[in-house]
């Protein structure tokens, strides 16, 4: 799951997103990182969204609080 627009779900929110948000996942220089990337956890949550994530959760509808 790699869409970087798709709609907000329960898991994601300003610190972790379900799955990827990536805009080219193959050069995130966190891709694979244990413990770190959707890729390689089992949960499948990324704790590091890219830096474009906040500005992107506000546009699908996040809220800052």
């Amino acid at each position: 799951m790699t869409n970087q627009r798709r709609p907000l779900g329960p898991l994601d929110s300003l610190e972790q997103t379900l799955g990827c948000r990536h805009s080219n996942p193959n050069i995130c220089r966190n891709n694979a990182t244990p413990n770190k990337c959707a890729f390689v956890r089992d949960d499948g949550l990324c704790l590091i969204p890219p830096q474009s994530w906040k500005r992107i959760f506000q546009e699908l509808g996040g809220r800052l609080d």
